[in-house]
């Protein structure tokens, strides 16, 4: 026993100096170790460290280069992995695999978010196909995990080849300017274009960009704290501290060229919301907020960007978060203010029929409570696409100021009576047209929209709706039998 005890001792001070090595040469190229990252994101002193002492070889001197364990973030249980670059270049093997994989098991288990660190010059060239291996394992895990616990994933300096690839798997991806580097080919191959943290932001395989690691830390923590412990938690309520009837002006949503942000913090608690994937697809916007109390995600068509109008990209970024948000029973608020689909023969080919079915397919298939707001304009397609009534929306409204219809006044106008309307009545017609034809009443007439209100009244009444919905459920409740007449 006294020498198992003596081994373990050894095994600990040895750790203890690498750790310390990892410290100075982290400290010399003025960033963070691997140690002192997991310490910034946890509270202080909760981190239990799984596999401490595994190693590559039993006679080797170096420990695995990536470290595991689990903590707390404002005292709820997370689970977390960090590649030490300090250790070995955090090279990644079938070790390293097998220790990530031991943390998603005992996550998925105990029902708690993964933090994933990513910083590896890539894997270790002489296990050959066995490092292969590897990395389909911990993408085994990752995809396993998906939908039934939140994973978020911190590219700290390099993620690449595979590891770009694990690392796009999470729910989200934060980075830092000027120090993360995701990508599948190497920069080199490519002229250099690609690789920067600003170029993966603005292709969408990034979610977060931060300009510090301070802040990116932070970020995180802020981040998960908006997140579920796992699929079957509910919605995460926070203590209310605004007015749930608190009135806004959001009065100039009728000047079409607005922010659609300056909405989202005016009914939002305290104005507080993390946006995601801002440089991706920037004509839709996607948020995470907490509105009378509920963690919600907001989707929203941003007017001052073409006009809010649909892209391929933009489809494909709403029925993403669409899908995330329904994976932990997050809430979903749609606020609709489009003038229907972009045009462009480069979007057709990509092809944007699809990318629209993935938007169609998100909102319809989505069992997670869904509020409509009509904002402003919703023409053609994009009335539908955007979370209608028809794909699945539990509640509905418009702005009394909205214009709801099949195309625009002005497109209208011009396809049923162009020849007939002189320059100088153009406007007046299409302005005619609009009041007969794009009033939103006429669309809760034909049951369309539940309600229409003043824009003063918009916090309150998804307030209402939210806490509403806070009970719904996916299925009808089983019932033992029905209740009989007397």
């Amino acid at each position: 026993m006294e020498n198992k005890i003596q081994t373990a001792a050894a095994l600990r001070r040895a750790l203890g100096k690498k750790d310390a090595e990892s410290v100075k040469a982290a400290a010399s190229a003025k960033t963070y170790s691997a140690r002192q990252l997991i310490a910034s994101v946890l509270d202080e002193g909760t981190f239990a460290e799984i596999g401490a002492f595994v190693k590559r070889a039993p006679e080797s001197e170096e420990f695995e280069g990536v470290i595991c364990g689990y903590g707390a973030i404002d005292s709820r249980l997370v689970f977390i992995f960090a590649q030490d670059f300090y250790r070995m270049k955090g090279a990644f093997d079938d070790v390293q695999a097998k220790k990530i994989c031991s943390l998603y098991e005992l996550a998925i288990k105990n029902g708690a978010p993964v933090i994933g660190i990513f910083n590896s010059a890539g894997a270790v060239i002489s296990e050959g196909v066995d490092a292969l291996g590897a990395y389909g394992r911990v993408m085994n895990s990752v995809s396993k995990a998906s939908g039934v616990i939140p994973q978020v994933a911190y590219v700290d300096g390099i993620c690449a080849g595979s590891a770009a690839v694990i690392a796009s798997m999470f729910d989200i991806t934060v980075c830092v300017k000027d120090k993360s580097s995701v990508y599948v080919n190497p920069p080199t191959l490519l002229g250099g274009k690609n690789g920067s943290s600003e170029y993966a932001s603005a292709s969408g395989l990034v979610s977060k960009v931060y300009a510090t690691e301070a802040e990116a830390l932070g970020g995180i923590r802020n981040i998960v704290n908006y997140l579920p412990q796992n699929n079957m938690e509910g919605t995460v309520n926070e203590i209310l501290t605004d007015d749930l009837n608190r009135l806004v002006d959001v009065s100039y949503v009728t000047g079409g060229d607005y922010d659609v942000k300056n909405v989202i913090s005016a009914v939002a608690d305290n104005a507080s919301f993390v946006e995601l994937s801002e440089e991706y697809a920037p004509e839709a916007v996607c948020a995470l907020a907490t509105i009378g109390g509920s963690v919600t995600g907001v989707v929203a068509n941003q007017p001052k960007v073409n006009g809010g109008r649909l892209t391929p990209f933009g489809a494909r970024k709403i029925a993403k978060f669409v899908s995330m948000c329904d994976s932990f029973a997050i809430p979903v608020l749609t606020f609709v203010d489009s003038e229907g689909f972009a045009i462009g023969e480069e979007y057709e080919r990509m092809p944007f029929a699809a990318e629209l079915s993935k938007l169609a397919y998100a909102y319809s298939t989505a069992t997670t409570a869904k509020i409509t707001v009509v904002l402003g304009n919703a023409f053609g397609g994009a009335f539908t696409l955007m979370g209608s009534k028809s794909l699945g929306a539990d509640v509905a409204i418009a702005l009394d100021s909205a214009k709801i219809s099949i195309m625009s006044p002005r497109s209208a106008v011009a396809f049923l009576c162009n020849e007939k309307v002189a320059k100088k009545t153009r406007e007046e017609v299409e302005a005619n047209w609009a009041a007969e034809n794009a009033a939103p009443v006429k669309a809760a007439v034909h049951g369309e929209i539940d309600d229409i209100i003043e824009s003063a009244e918009l916090r309150q009444r998804i307030c209402a709706a939210i806490s509403m919905l806070a009970s719904k459920c996916g299925s009808v409740p089983e019932r033992r039998h029905p209740n009989m007449p007397l």
